[in-house]
């Protein structure tokens, strides 16, 4: 094979090749007596070796490492592997599809593109013009966008309590906080009862750690008014005591 041939089967460009001969990442085969150089299949095999590698976010020097390790391999063994590697993005792709049809086949949405779960917990829930509730939306939307480790398991947990018409009174009641001050009377029992109505199956898919004053949990409390921040705040740390006992019960 010519260098545009080789380029051209393993998706890179010439220029990228003669890159990689230039800095002794990829060895320079002999040439032929026109001049031209002559590529082998362990060329190919070894330039998409290479193509992967930085393409996974591996510096040069760092795939220069990785190919020093695989020296002498029999060719057999790198095919194989590349196969396996190929079958492993086939998979990532099809699941990347899967999403984006269930989100082209889902109504528009004002929010933007969901995931199919949070989509789906979203719709179950009543409407409502609470303000505590639009903001309580705000933060699964933000979860979402910023695929933190729940994900579909939390949204799934959460459905009772979208199916829960007891749930829109405890918005109505942290609504009424709006304007109070963080010692409000009001704050101890409300914050008890919210807590209570957080079931088990939620805390279960919490990743360890949160609820908390840290983290997530930092950016969830500043979005509150004083009132509201203190009920939110002693209801993390309610929870934060469950998931505490929990684990040790199940140690």
């Amino acid at each position: 094979m010519r260098i545009g041939e080789i380029a051209a089967l393993v998706g890179v460009t010439s220029r990228a090749i003669r890159h990689y001969h230039h800095i002794g990442l990829l060895p320079e085969p002999a040439r032929r007596a026109n001049g031209y150089r002559a590529y082998t299949v362990r060329d190919a095999v070894l330039l998409a070796r290479i193509r992967r590698l930085t393409e996974i976010g591996l510096s040069l020097d760092e795939v220069r490492d990785v190919l020093a390790d695989d020296a002498g391999r029999e060719l057999a063994e790198v095919l194989s592997e590349l196969d396996a590697d190929l079958a492993r993005q086939e998979r990532e792709i099809h699941e990347r599809r899967q999403v984006l049809a269930a989100l082209l086949e889902a109504p528009p949405a004002s929010d933007g593109p969901l995931s199919p779960a949070l989509a789906a917990l979203l719709e179950r829930a009543p409407a409502t013009g609470s303000p505590a509730a639009a903001k309580d939306r705000e933060h699964l939307l933000l979860l979402d966008a910023a695929g933190d480790g729940a994900g579909a398991e939390l949204y799934a947990a959460l459905r009772p309590l979208a199916d829960d018409p007891g749930v829109a009174v405890l918005y109505e009641r942290l609504d009424e906080l709006a304007g109070a001050p963080a010692d409000d009377p009001r704050v101890p029992a409300l914050a008890a009862d919210l807590a209570a109505a957080v079931p088990d199956e939620v805390l279960a898919v919490i990743p360890e750690g949160e609820p908390s004053a840290a983290g997530w949990g930092r950016v969830v409390l500043d979005d509150y008014p004083p009132a509201q921040r203190e009920v939110v705040r002693r209801v993390m740390e309610t929870l934060a005591a469950r998931m505490r006992r929990r684990t040790s019960w199940e140690q």
